[in-house]
């Protein structure tokens, strides 16, 4: 089997934070085999999903995990909603997120818990 790390973070649920999640992400992944570019790709997604969580705005915390593999790393941001159109006032910006998310990660899994974003490592 393989081993896995699993690093959790928590934030309150304002703007403030996002930049926080950002730095942590690039601290997360920074030793893994992946580009700057790839890195940068992971940065805007758990920011776009953070940002989804505070569109909502009915939770007080956004809770983001991480599980890091020889393989590939699973980015699991709670409280995400894949349809938001009937959740914000500006939908399309909520969507658009979706959007960016699913076109940079590799897979895009929507739970009842929220959104598990996965990217491979070559």
């Amino acid at each position: 089997m393989m081993s896995s790390d699993i690093i959790s973070l928590k934030v309150p649920s304002k703007p403030d934070y996002i930049s926080l999640v950002r730095l942590a992400t690039s601290g997360v992944v920074h030793n893994l085999k992946l580009s700057i570019d790839e890195i940068e790709d992971l940065k805007v997604c758990v920011a776009e999903a953070c940002v989804n969580v505070l569109n909502i705005g009915n939770v007080d915390e956004i809770s983001i995990r991480y599980k890091v593999m020889e393989d590939r790393i699973i980015i699991i941001v709670k409280d995400v909603l894949e349809d938001v159109s009937n959740k914000v006032d500006n939908p399309e910006e909520g969507k658009l997120g979706i959007l960016i998310i699913k076109s940079l990660m590799d897979r895009v899994i929507f739970t009842p818990d929220g959104i598990e974003m996965i990217k491979y490592i070559e």
